[in-house]
């Protein structure tokens, strides 16, 4: 069985003893909210036609997150994973709501997240960015983290535009790699375990005002690429900034790397949707590359 009948089956479920509505879930997938008689309330993803494993990394990465949250007294909440197969996921279900500031207990809970670290960027396995495939093949902490961005993240992203981003902007590309030490001077920090996809709709707040992330693309990287990819669409509120400094202060310089750090999701975004995206990566790269 697949999609919801899967996943009812998945959890011990009557089918005639539930209630299930479309809910809104991102574009990649359908999304489920299933109601049972007995008072439960749970979340499902199902896709006929997924990508291969792409449910499955993504209970992984939740289960790394939801584990690394807990050690740190839950200051930020992941949902559960109920159950996972080739065409669903079943999730714990969050009553969203608004109460309080989220956002700095948000932030408080990233900087206790990004303490977690490893001997390694990259995780042990492949996941998913969005809708394309995000390698994490490992490099030691040794190699520092503009090596792995460089290889693992842009270049990668440059190798799956081919024929789309053209021949001028990957060949900046590929220039702005050669010198990543140069333009992207680091702090001497471990590798971070980070959620990898964190924008505003990839995080809410529960009805008691306590901060839930989601739909990670999980892997050890540095923590500052993290907090620019919350600036790129609209940003956080300021609470977040302002808790997340005041327990892992950022090094200086940090303002100045923001639009470096987000040529990945912008890569991304050129190639999942083409429009300007592209070109907002080459404006940002000629100002270092020519």
């Amino acid at each position: 069985m697949t999609g919801v009948a899967g996943a009812l089956a998945a959890l011990g479920l009557d089918e005639s003893r539930c209630r299930t509505r479309s809910v809104h879930g991102g574009d990649i997938h359908a999304a489920w909210k299933i109601e049972t008689d007995d008072g439960r309330t749970v979340f499902v993803k199902t896709n006929q036609r997924p990508l291969p494993r792409i449910f499955e990394t993504e209970a992984s990465g939740l289960e790394a997150l939801r584990d690394a949250c807990r050690s740190d007294g839950s200051l930020i909440l992941v949902p559960e994973v109920l159950a996972f197969g080739e065409h669903f996921l079943a999730l714990e279900w969050i009553c969203e709501g608004r109460r309080g500031d989220p956002g700095r207990r948000l932030g408080e809970g990233l900087a206790a997240l990004h303490r977690h670290s490893s001997d390694h960027y990259g995780w042990h396995e492949a996941n998913w960015i969005g809708s394309l495939p995000q390698p994490n093949d490992p490099l030691p902490a040794e190699a520092g983290c503009a090596a792995f961005f460089a290889a693992r993240r842009l270049q990668e992203q440059s190798r799956q535009g081919a024929g789309r981003l053209g021949s001028a902007l990957r060949r900046r590309i590929d220039l702005f790699c050669e010198r990543i030490d140069e333009h992207l001077r680091l702090p001497d920090e471990r590798p971070a375990l980070i959620h990898g996809d964190l924008w505003g709709g990839n995080w809410t707040s529960d009805e008691s005002g306590t901060p839930w992330i989601y739909d990670p693309a999980v892997h050890y990287g540095c923590r500052e690429a993290e907090l620019a990819f919350t600036r790129l669409f609209g940003g956080f509120p300021r609470s977040f900034y302002a808790a997340y400094e005041a327990c892992f202060p950022l090094a200086p310089g940090f303002d100045d790397r923001v639009e470096l750090w987000n040529l990945y999701p912008l890569l991304v975004h050129a190639n999942l949707f083409g429009g300007g995206y592209a070109g907002q990566v080459d404006r940002i790269l000629c100002r270092f590359v020519g």
